[in-house]
């Protein structure tokens, strides 16, 4: 039967389908609905950063009174200077970066050698063992501080830089993460190819696993540097005031009688500036590891 033949409303219905594809292919535009919201977004999550911006321009009397200041002072550069020397903000700068650094990079490699193992290699219990990772995330770590902090005295590394290194060279949910996006990115055939072409283990790490994972490293490298940089509850017992990280030197700034709140939140907002230079000079890379992790899964 020709499309002449057929009545009208069978026509309609067999050009029907073929409309819908040729709309399928078309680009969404955002309506001002969509504006709006994300706007309001963007207004509440920035409002926590711009509020301690704000308190760090003025003095503690300004922001003890009623209503508080809602635009900037003065004071900025006085109260930065005083929480950087107060502090001793230029010591714990270095000693975060050592620290949140070597954690990064030690927990994206490991993180992805382990998911890689998890997820393409095949071995005796490793279901049970990967079971076994998981369940330590749903362990409190408050209860391993009193025998970490043994352990480490044991060791002779009390109050350096190393206690808060070692702990945390690989993490659970790291591991998790790694597997998961490694079990949908990574062909297994491509490791077969590369094994029939007489690559060793370690040149298929290398070669085919790390490219392939790339992405999902980038975001596990973002949010460990984060979660280091930020980590206060370890660092404050395991270090002292003479060899702090941010995190530690900033609540000697909450000490004394009346503590200055303005200069509080001025250390505050010098411990948030690496995290926000981080941020914008990889945040491309970060979020296109993010689409792309979306879009394999």
């Amino acid at each position: 039967m020709t499309t002449s033949e057929l009545t009208l409303p069978q026509a309609r219905r067999k050009k029907g389908p073929a409309r819908r594809v040729m709309g399928a292919g078309k680009q969404m535009h955002a309506g001002p609905v969509t504006y709006i919201v994300l706007t309001v977004f963007a207004l509440v999550s920035l409002a926590p950063l711009v509020w301690t911006a704000i308190a760090a321009s003025r003095t503690d009397r300004r922001l003890a009174q009623t209503p508080p200041p809602l635009w900037f002072g003065g004071n900025l550069f006085k109260n930065l200077q005083a929480a950087w020397d107060q502090a001793g903000l230029g010591t714990a700068m270095v000693n975060s970066v050592i620290v949140a650094g070597t954690i990064t990079i030690s927990t994206v490699v490991f993180s992805t050698l382990a998911g890689f193992a998890f997820a393409k290699l095949r071995f005796r219990f490793s279901g049970v063992l990967l079971l076994l990772t998981i369940g330590t995330m749903m362990i409190p770590p408050q209860l391993a501080v009193v025998p970490l902090y043994l352990w480490m005295s044991d060791l002779g590394w009390s109050n350096q830089l190393q206690t808060v290194i070692l702990p945390t060279l690989v993490t659970a949910f790291g591991t998790f993460f790694m597997r998961q996006y490694l079990v949908q990115a990574l062909p297994t055939e491509l490791i077969e190819a590369a094994r029939v072409d007489g690559a060793s283990s370690l040149r298929v790490v290398w070669h085919v696993v790390f490219p392939a994972a790339r992405p999902a490293m980038a975001v596990l490298g973002l949010l460990t540097f984060v979660f280091a940089w930020n980590d206060f509850l370890w660092p404050i017992i395991a270090l002292n005031q003479q060899n702090p990280t941010v995190q530690v030197a900033l609540n000697s700034l909450g000490t004394g009688y009346v503590p200055d709140q303005a200069v509080i939140m001025a250390g505050a907002l010098l411990g948030t500036l690496p995290l926000l230079i981080a941020f914008i000079l990889f945040g491309k890379q970060i979020v296109g590891g993010i689409m792309q992790g979306a879009i394999k899964g």
